[in-house]
């Protein structure tokens, strides 16, 4: 009788367990977990900002308008697309911009604050501008929302 008993519960087992583990998620299916991004969200958010606005600069260095109407959000598209090649636009044809680059990123009120220094040569004028960029989440993605003259000044380095 000992014997039926162990028999019956050997059975039982056999054919509950695999229903118990696909309940655990083993032995499920086969497709692997999503990966962690390993980021912490300010590190993102930082880098995402960083990739923005250097796209962007990049887009003024090619004179490539389509290029830097695709980093901004899409409530500045009608704003870009009447200054844009404007006298004073970004993209104006009468002037080139040699060398553009990121010198601070930092967290601000409406989004990651991220500052340039935009040289601009008009014949044989040349100067250097700030730019403050607002960089922000859009939904799934990161987008430009605000330029403005000026920057913040960079960060001190920290050294440990």
């Amino acid at each position: 009788m000992r014997t039926a008993y162990r028999r019956l519960a050997v059975g039982l087992l056999g054919s509950t367990l695999p229903a118990l583990l696909l309940g655990c998620g083993i032995g499920g299916d086969d497709q692997p977990a999503a990966e962690p991004t390993g980021r912490a969200p300010a590190e993102e958010a930082s880098a995402k900002a960083r990739e923005r606005v250097q796209a962007y600069l990049d887009a003024m260095t090619a004179k490539d308008v389509a290029a830097g109407r695709s980093q901004l959000c899409a409530v500045m598209h009608e704003a870009f697309d009447a200054a844009a090649t404007g006298p004073n636009g970004d993209f104006a044809d009468h002037f080139e911009v040699p060398q553009a680059q990121i010198t601070d990123i930092r967290p601000g009120p409406r989004g990651q604050e991220v500052s340039a220094a935009v040289s601009v040569t008009a014949g044989t004028r040349k100067l250097t501008r700030p730019l403050l960029f607002t960089v922000t989440r859009d939904g799934a993605d990161w987008c430009i929302a605000a330029e403005a003259p000026g920057g913040n000044t960079p960060s001190p380095a920290v050294t440990p």
